[in-house]
């Protein structure tokens, strides 16, 4: 069975930085697109960055949430088969539980990964993040 297992969650003040990893199983990071959605009380889960991770073209393309462009970074480790975000400057309204997605289409047609929830296949547990 495919499993992704998030980590690196936990409290920080505003203005730390986190390290999130997505270490998974039964399924590589080398295809798709991957990404990190996030999910705070009372809202929808969104897409916080996506990443295409198999190779041509897209190779690398990534996307970002205005409200994290600068701050937050989405990287993959081959050899780990691990995705990762990393974390700056964080504020308290980034206080969410921060989930792992996996095996979602890259757009043509607008040059960047899926969004949706709906679009992944494989989903990690969740990991919390608190700004306080």
């Amino acid at each position: 069975d495919v499993q992704l297992v998030e980590s690196g969650g936990g409290l920080v003040q505003p203005g730390g930085s986190l390290r999130l990893s997505c270490a998974a199983s039964a399924i590589t990071f080398t295809s798709n697109c991957a990404g990190w959605f996030r999910q705070a009380p009372g809202k929808e889960r969104e897409a916080v960055a996506t990443m295409f991770t198999g190779i041509g073209a897209a190779a690398g393309s990534t996307y970002y949430d205005d409200s994290v462009k600068g701050r937050f970074t989405i990287s993959q480790d081959n050899a780990k088969n691990t995705l990762y975000l990393q974390m700056n400057s964080l504020k308290p309204e980034d206080t969410a539980i921060y989930y792992c997605a996996a095996d979602a289409p890259f757009s043509l047609s607008y040059d960047t990964c899926a969004r949706s929830t709906a679009d992944y296949a494989y989903w990690g547990q969740g990991t919390q993040v608190t700004v306080s």
